[in-house]
């Protein structure tokens, strides 16, 4: 049997769905049928979600911290006579499908000046068979400018309606993988694979100065380098002085997930621009190209690979991305809904994770249980915890009202004052963000930045909005057996 594909294991594709949908139902009937014990449930549940605000925003600000120490240290300089740095060659991946050459020059230069030697960086340039003839013009652009400069810059086309691929960013990567291969045993024979250091970058991604220096640094000290993924801080901020609130609280909430994450390293899978060893890419052969959120696929794929011996190891540099935006306010939030829903589409690894698990019985039970639990839950949460506690908690006390019982009748001030407690995350958050800000560009007003810290009370309604709804929306496809295919973010630059 081969391994998991959408419809196979329908009850596990059906799962997620069913808890979320399920809580609801429950909610809503207890809620007219015993709204006293609903009421417990939910002070309970928020009370919960208060310890559980507290102990995240306490890693954020540990990530944070060590953040703020890793920017302040030349990583060029750190790599002198570490035994094996100077063999060491990095390989980018742009896929790219309908950017402008603006967008890819930018990235192409801050690549350029990188502090890593750019002799021993190979860019790999990745474009589709629908977007041949503009991608044919700025990629000629592209090799006239950069050529000379790197070791080597490799151009390559996707071709449309491949068999067994879903049109995407994972088919395009595994393209090129397998061209990149085909080029290096050709013209590089002298290369080792466990010298060689794999960046897989959306197109508009800007590296921190550091970030190659850092990565090699890392790859030469850690435990088994080629059995790790490295994940940096993921900013979404090349354009946050020009995108909408929603889109702005959005690309920071993402932000802040990614650091509690970081600080909790045996929790952490590979999320958006990343890098990993060429060793590990041609043991697995490549991206799987059939499914949407492979930025976090391809680490489950080398940790079914590797029986359970792989992991993350996180890089507190970061790399930036251009938030969504659209033409007008409103396709810039539908963008937003997408990406979110896109980001939520990786619900989709439960039902991979439970066959590839059901195979291999050398990885510990206890290590199962704990990727399997913390993805059901970090699913189900993102989709319920919102909805329940700032709609469905209020519903069973207005059926209650009038009733004399003391616990109802506290319920309220109970609430409201959890609440309060809970905004101590949302100020930390707020706070945080304005360090985080690239520099004001001379077009946007000086005191742009009190909107920065107003706009974190949009936070319930983009909670519920572009937090729970995409992730149902995702989840409920899912059981349905409505698959998403890949939907590509908007992103534009004023």
């Amino acid at each position: 049997m081969e391994r998991y594909h959408y419809g196979q294991l329908r009850f596990w594709e059906m799962l997620p769905g069913l808890v979320v949908w399920g809580t609801f139902v429950l909610a809503l009937t207890l809620s007219f049928l015993a709204p006293l014990w609903v009421i417990i449930f939910i002070i309970v549940f928020d009370l919960l979600w208060l310890y559980r605000v507290i102990y995240f925003n306490l890693f954020v600000v540990i990530a944070w911290m060590t953040y703020r120490k890793t920017i302040k240290i030349d990583w060029k300089q750190k790599l002198i006579g570490i035994p094996g740095a100077e063999k060491k060659i990095h390989l980018v991946f742009l896929p790219t499908y309908k950017e402008g050459y603006e967008i890819i020059e930018t990235t192409l230069t801050s690549l350029q000046h990188n502090s890593f030697p750019v002799d021993r960086m190979m860019i790999v340039l990745g474009g589709e068979e629908g977007d041949r003839a503009h991608f044919e013009s700025v990629a000629k652009q592209a090799q006239e400018k950069f050529g000379g400069i790197f070791k080597k810059l490799i151009i390559t086309i996707h071709p449309k309606g491949l068999p067994n691929e879903m049109s995407g960013k994972g088919s395009n990567l595994n393209w090129m993988g397998h061209r990149v291969e085909e080029v290096l045993q050709a013209e590089f024979p002298e290369l080792n694979d466990e010298d060689i250091i794999v960046s897989a970058f959306d197109v508009d991604t800007i590296a921190h100065e550091h970030y190659f220096s850092y990565l090699t640094y890392l790859f030469c000290t850690v435990k088994d380098p080629t059995q790790s993924s490295y994940q940096p801080i993921a900013l979404f901020s090349n354009n946050i002085w020009t995108a909408s609130a929603p889109v702005r609280i959005g690309a920071f909430g993402t932000t802040f997930w990614l650091f509690g994450e970081l600080a909790r390293s045996e929790r952490l899978w590979t999320f958006s621009s990343h890098s990993m060893s060429w060793k590990m890419l041609r043991d697995v052969r490549f991206w799987q190209k059939d499914i949407v959120s492979e930025d976090s696929r391809i680490f489950m794929q080398a940790f079914l690979h590797y029986h359970g011996e792989y992991r993350v190891t996180p890089m507190f540099l970061p790399v930036s991305m251009d938030a969504v935006t659209g033409k007008t306010y409103m396709e810039s939030l539908v963008a937003l809904y997408k990406q979110m829903r896109r980001w939520a589409w990786g619900v989709e690894h439960l039902p991979y994770l439970i066959d590839g698990f059901r195979r291999d019985v050398s990885i510990p039970r206890v290590k199962k249980f704990q990727y399997i639990f913390n993805h059901l839950e970090g699913m189900f949460t993102w989709a319920t915890a919102p909805v329940i506690m700032f709609l469905l908690g209020w519903l069973p006390l207005w059926v209650a009202k009038g009733q004399t019982n003391a616990i109802i009748q506290a319920a309220p001030f109970t609430l409201e004052q959890l609440m309060r407690l809970a905004m101590i995350g949302i100020l930390l958050s707020a706070s945080m963000s304005l360090t985080l800000l690239p520099r004001r560009p001379g077009t946007v007003r000086p005191h742009a930045w009190i909107t920065m810290l107003l706009q974190w009370a949009l936070l319930p309604v983009t909670f519920i909005v572009f937090g729970s709804m995409p992730a149902i929306d995702a989840q409920t496809r899912l059981m349905l057996g409505k698959y998403l295919g890949f939907d590509v973010t908007k992103k534009q630059r004023k």
